[in-house]
């Protein structure tokens, strides 16, 4: 378990799956409500979160009474988004906060902690993506330093849906890490 300021974080295990659904529906319906067409409530099941847990990394950022506040998933390869990569970055997925419990920052903490997770591995970038159509998502992570390198105008989602992402990265070799 680490501390960082004020939010423990540890990686989810199995039975924090379905946690990680609540905060996934959550914030899709969060995200419904105020005219976002990001993600969809049931999309992400258990199976996700464990097959994720497999395939990389799922933290867990809770508050001292052990409330869970928001969580991430940590790729160390997205060939669907990225195309084949050498292995220079990790790259941050589905970052979600709880509302209701969560303190005032802690999405950005959150995306910090990954960062400085990404960084010990000695890799040297993070990256993350955002639909096109999410202008206040692309604001939040270009105040976070990420950069814009590219864009999907025609990715194709599991329901046959064609949308367009925003492809952003942030360097990391002057990250101080603890």
């Amino acid at each position: 378990m680490i501390i960082d300021d004020g939010i423990l974080f540890r990686r989810a295990a199995e039975k924090d799956a379905g946690t990680l659904v609540r905060l996934y529906d959550q914030a899709a319906r969060w995200m419904r409500k105020h005219g976002i067409d990001q993600w969809k409530p049931g999309d992400k099941d258990a199976a996700h979160f464990r097959s994720r847990m497999g395939d990389g990394e799922v933290w867990l950022g809770g508050d001292s009474d052990g409330r869970v506040v928001g969580a991430y998933e940590l790729w160390w390869s997205d060939e669907e988004a990225w195309g084949v990569q050498p292995p220079v970055a990790g790259y941050v997925h589905r970052l979600m906060v709880e509302r209701e419990a969560a303190p005032a920052g802690a999405g950005r903490r959150l995306l910090e902690h990954a960062e400085r997770r990404i960084a010990r591995t000695g890799r040297e970038r993070a990256r993350l993506d955002c639909v096109s159509t999410n202008p206040r998502l692309l604001a939040y992570y270009r105040g976070a330093g990420y950069r814009v390198v590219g864009e999907l105008p025609n990715k194709v989602g599991k329901d046959g849906r064609t949308y367009g992402v925003i492809l952003l990265e942030k360097r990391l070799d002057e990250l101080t890490v603890v």
